[in-house]
Formats: C-alpha cells, structure tokens, sequence
C-alpha cells in the first residue's frame, strides 16, 4: 500500500513536471490601478483626520508639501475628540517636581511587558524616545497641560499628563488650526475606497479612489500617502470575526460601519495584517445602559466593587486584567467609586457627564457611603466595609487583596460626598492593524515596503501588543503622526 502511494505520488510529480518543461506559460498582463485622468493632485494625501491624521498633516506642511486631508465624517478630529485626552512620556520637568524617577526605557520596557511581548521592539522603542518630544511639540502649537503627572487607569507608571482643555478636544483644536494656518486643505465627506497602486501588487502607491457628494474622485498623491483613518472597534462584524468573546459589546467609539475600510484597501494593495485578534475594552456604559460615565482615571484615588460592596481588582492593573475582573462578576458589571477631594479634581466634562448620569440613575451621590450605596442597590455594609478594608491598606502601605503598588496606595476614600457610577465594558481600541517599520512606512507579507504608502495612529497593529497600556494611544498618533507626514513630504515627487 504504502508502495504503491510512493509511485503514484511520484507519477504525479512527474507528470507535473513534464507539463512544466514542455508547456509554455502564458504571459499574463499586470493590471494597472492608474486612472485616465486624476481629478486633483496634492504632495502629501493623508486619510483620516483624528490626532494621527492631524499631526501628519502639520509636519507634512513643515516640510513644504502641499497637503489635503481627507475625512469620511462631515466632522473633523475622529476618535481622538472622544478620547480622555492623557498622553504618556517620561518628563524631565514636572517628574522631578513630584518625586518620580522615570526614564524612556523603563517606558519602553513597561509597554512591551504589557503586551506580553508581542509588540515590535524597535517601533515600541521609537514611541518612548520620541514621547518627551510630543508634548513639547504640541506645547509649540499652543496645547497646555497640567503640571501634576500621574498614573492613569491602566498606565502602569505615574507619566499621564492630562490636556487642561476637556477631553481629546484641546488635542484637535491645536492641530486643525495650526494645519489650517500652514494651508492645509481639509475635506469632509470624502470616504477613500481604494489605495490607487501602479499595479495591485508592485510599483508605488499613486494616491486615492474616495466617495465625495459630487461623485467619485480620483486624487494623486505626488510624494505619498498617509493612513490614519483609525481602528475597527465599531465594526461589530470585523471585531468579532477575530474575537468572537467580545460578541455584545457596544463600544465607545465614533458610530461608523465601514470602520476598517482603509486598512482593507491597504490589504488589497499587498499590506499585512498583525495583531487583528488583540482588542481591549474598558470601562463604559453595561449593557442597557445609555452613558459611558468615567471616575476611574485615578487609580491610586478610586476603587472599583462589586453589587456585594466587595473590591474587585489592583486599580493599577492592566486594562485586560481590570476588563476580565469586571465581566468576571455575577452582573458582568461593576461600580467605581471616589470621594469628592477626588471628585473635584476631574474636569468640567466629567462633572457634566456624572451629572447627566445621576439625572438617569446611572451615577449617584451622597454625602455617606451607607446612602450612596442605597441609591447605587449595592449592599450597605458591605460597601461600608469594603472602604474601611480599602482606607487601612491605604495605612499600611499594602494592599492584602490585590497587591496594589504602594505608588498606588497614597489617597484614602473618606471625605465626602461620595461619588459613584457603573463601570460596564466596552470596545475601546484595536491593537491590530497594518505592519509597518520604524518610518511609518506599509509593509508586504514578505516585510518588504510599500513605496509611498506611510500609516500612523490605530490603523496600525504591532505598537501595542495584546494589550494596550492606557496613555500610549494618543503618543502613538503624535509620534508616528509626525513620522509619518515628514516621511511622506520628504519623498520626491513623481
């Protein structure tokens, strides 16, 4: 029998090889993406308007290119304008002032460990060299944040520094005005399809196929292309084909079925995929429920429990850590509670929210814990008991339950009123996306480059590994953002 295979196998292979020799292959035409006429032509193209896209656009101007960006919404700033607005760096100046010894490797090795090690070394170390960079960069174009640092709801280290404008807002309004003041043209309501290639599989990227209300439009890119159109955290479909656990999850992002779309097209024109299965959810609204209202941005200052009144996690933990715990309790939802000195410390945008909330039930204060849980329908003593266990960690300098770090340890919850909203999960970011180098620059299954195809902010994978440390999104789109849209202005033109 197993004789017999032999031959038979063997008979194939050369028959197989007979046709190869005495058969001529057929020479098949490469087909050509390139229109017969593009409708408009700029320097620098980049797609997506978000805090990547944005900063692309800026350091493309600064490199004398003519620039056009291009936005899917009637709106500009993407996910970035819903972002909480904290951005990471080790800081020379404000650090020293609090205590903190910090440094861009130990950033660098923190990021890695937090993604189990699946992140690109290299483009994780550029991130962390260039973080100072940013904020003093941003400064330049007129952002303003605070003085005090601090460590963020999954941050692992104490290097946030929190915008004082509310939210991703300050971040959107420093970047379109200073893009608007180096000319750059801002198009809304034009949805890019296809990544226009000499062929589909060699040669360089030429420019754009996009959507406008005056039809469909072809536009070239003379020196590159930029991608930052952001994730697909709120495609249901794609999301869940590559983590079906996340099946029912809303999301905290921009409404947008197509989202992926653009990384798609990449794929399309020879772009690999990394990390596709990597997406974190973070606190939001549980199901059922209407608002993603957030206390939890402190974490040495706020606990989160359960509906017993029981703490649930380290505070300081990783994000997929705090996300298992809270989806691991009966109700698939906890609560996070503060006390008002902590309360009072967050901004005008967060008060509006808590106070929307309390209007629907879904935030509550009082001025005990015993009342505050009545209103919350979690168990009285309970609470009662779970803070008075908490405040004496807090004493001890140890955390006897969830071994939170002792940085962590600073701030009892014992000055009311109290303070308390749901904390759900949500679809929050996907770590997955387009492979790219330390240049920004779109990569092929083989690792070779995409010329002239340059992507920056969430639509790329490989940056964060299996999980995302909280603070690093918005450095990403500023670093890599500037990476990008410099790379891309400094090609010559073709």
């Amino acid at each position: 029998m197993d004789l017999n295979r032999r031959h038979l196998l063997q008979g194939a292979a050369a028959g197989l090889t007979v046709v190869g020799l005495t058969q001529k292959a057929e020479a098949r035409p490469t087909p050509s993406m390139l229109p017969a006429k593009w409708d408009e032509e700029y320097d620098v193209i980049v797609v997506g308007s978000g805090g990547a896209g944005l900063a692309a656009a800026v350091k493309a101007a600064d490199a004398g290119a003519k620039v056009a960006v291009l936005e899917r919404l009637l709106f500009t700033g993407g996910n970035t304008q819903l972002a909480q607005g904290q951005i990471n760096a080790a800081d020379p100046v404000r650090q020293p002032k609090q205590g903190i010894k910090d440094s861009w490797e130990l950033h660098a090795e923190q990021t890695l460990a937090a993604g189990d090690f699946r992140a690109n070394k290299e483009r994780v170390e550029v991130l962390c060299k260039n973080a100072y960079g940013a904020i003093t960069w941003l400064e330049s174009l007129g952002m303003a944040f605070e003085d005090e640092v601090f460590q963020m709801f999954g941050g692992l280290y104490p290097r946030a520094h929190q915008p004082k404008v509310p939210k991703g807002k300050g971040y959107t309004y420093v970047l379109l005005k200073a893009a608007e003041e180096r000319g750059v043209v801002v198009k809304k309501g034009c949805r890019v399809t296809d990544i226009i290639r000499d062929t589909p599989t060699s040669g360089d990227v030429r420019g754009v196929l996009c959507e406008t209300k005056e039809g469909t439009k072809y536009l070239r890119a003379k020196r590159g292309v930029v991608l930052a159109s952001g994730g697909f955290g709120a495609n249901t479909y794609l999301r869940e084909l590559h983590d079906p656990r996340i099946a029912g999850l809303g999301t905290d992002n921009l409404p947008n079925k197509t989202a992926g779309d653009v990384m798609m097209a990449a794929v399309r024109v020879g772009g690999y995929l990394v990390g596709m299965d990597f997406i974190q959810s973070t606190p939001g609204a549980p199901a059922g429920k209407k608002m993603k209202i957030i206390l939890n941005s402190r974490v040495a200052e706020s606990i989160y429990v359960d509906k017993r009144g029981n703490r649930i996690v380290d505070e300081g933990s990783r994000r997929d850590v705090i996300r298992d715990a809270v989806l691991g309790t009966p109700e698939h939802y906890a609560y996070t509670v503060v006390d008002n000195e902590t309360y009072q410390k967050y901004n005008s945008a967060v008060h509006k929210s808590v106070e929307e909330g309390i209007a629907i039930n879904e935030a509550w204060t009082a001025p005990t814990l015993r009342e505050l849980a009545e209103k919350m329908g979690v168990d009285p003593d309970g609470l009662e008991a779970g803070v008075k266990r908490y405040n004496s960690f807090v004493d001890a300098k140890k955390d006897e339950d969830f071994g939170k770090a002792e940085r962590n340890l600073t701030k009892k919850i014992e000055k009311g009123p109290f303070w308390a909203c749901y904390t759900g999960m949500t679809v929050h970011h996907t770590m997955g996306g387009l492979n790219c180098n330390t240049k920004a620059q779109c990569l092929d299954w083989t690792g070779a480059v995409i010329p002239r195809l340059y992507a920056a902010g969430e639509i790329t994978g490989g940056i964060h590994g299996t999980n995302r440390v909280g603070g690093n999104a918005l450095l990403d789109c500023m670093v890599y953002g500037q990476i990008a849209g410099t790379n891309a202005a400094n090609e010559k033109s073709a």
